[in-house]
């Protein structure tokens, strides 16, 4: 027995899986090991770095992480892709919300999460300091590079993100709200906490997470103030994309909702395999 044992244990950690002993349900549960490499992309006269972690061999589900400050998200995401497998691409950034680098003498300062259109990138340079059109070519490979690393296999791009209490949630959607104008449907529920929020690009993701229970934002694709971000630059190419945020701090509530998320998809999928392998072969006429 020790043998066999042995024999599977050098299986499962030649094919990137370890066993792992947990209380979770009283069940045994298998675990990816994560791979990770770091991209480093010169900025002006700085080295970004791009930590991209992959959890198995295929990648189904792929999470991002732009703003090195929102660290509960990425924690739960770990936590989930170590059991389920997929891709986490993470800005390193000292720990910081906003990247600043030099180019000729001068110093520029951008929010990662406004970098997907010229236009984005010309509004954070302004707001945060000072424009200049080489400099602003310099923000632009950069998002480049960042949508290069996000796979084509993938259904639906998980934003990963956090906000402090009372600062951004499901009531800056509503009417009355800053940018009410952004959404074409908002679900608050009366017993989440308003600044854990789904807000995503597609209509049957927001609502199988509203009918869940979840505080949820259909963005207004068409209509949605064109700030850079990343959920307009899907949203304007008819991608899917999701951005799960919670409180600092609440990385439970965050789990939960993310592992929500990926049942939907995982359900939605066996749907769409299912009816495929229902589907009469259409017969071909003789001529």
């Amino acid at each position: 027995m020790h043998g066999l044992h042995l024999i599977f244990s050098l299986l499962t950690s030649t094919l990137g899986i370890k066993s792992l002993e947990t209380r979770h349900s009283g069940l045994q549960t298998a675990a990816f090991i994560p791979s990770e490499k770091v991209i480093t992309h010169k900025l002006g006269d700085r080295l970004i770095s791009i930590k991209v972690v992959q959890y198995g061999e295929f990648v189904n589900t792929c999470c991002i992480n732009l703003h090195d400050d929102e660290m509960t998200a990425v924690k739960a995401a770990r936590s989930v892709l170590e059991e389920q497998g997929g891709l986490l691409i993470k800005i390193e950034n000292d720990a910081k919300r906003n990247i600043s680098f030099s180019f000729k003498g001068q110093v520029y300062s951008f929010d990662p999460n406004r970098i997907f259109s010229r236009t984005g990138i010309r509004l954070t340079l302004k707001t945060n300091g000072k424009v200049n059109p080489l400099a602003a070519a310099e923000v632009e490979k950069f998002a480049a590079q960042l949508l290069q690393l996000i796979p084509d296999s993938i259904t639906c791009l998980i934003a990963l993100h956090n906000n402090t209490d009372g600062d951004f949630s499901v009531k800056t959607y509503l009417p009355g709200g800053i940018r009410q104008t952004d959404a074409s449907q908002v679900y608050a529920d009366v017993w989440q906490d308003i600044d854990d929020i789904a807000l995503t690009t597609d209509q049957m993701i927001y609502s199988k997470m509203a009918a869940q229970g979840y505080n949820s934002i259909l963005q207004d694709n068409i209509n949605v103030f064109k700030d850079g971000s990343l959920s307009v630059y899907y949203g304007e190419r008819n991608r899917r994309y999701i951005n799960i945020e919670t409180q600092h701090g609440k990385t439970v509530q965050y789990r939960e909702m993310l592992q929500k998320l990926l049942n939907i998809l995982e359900e939605e999928k066996k749907t769409v395999t299912s009816v495929m392998a229902n589907e009469p072969e259409k017969s071909i006429p003789l001529r």
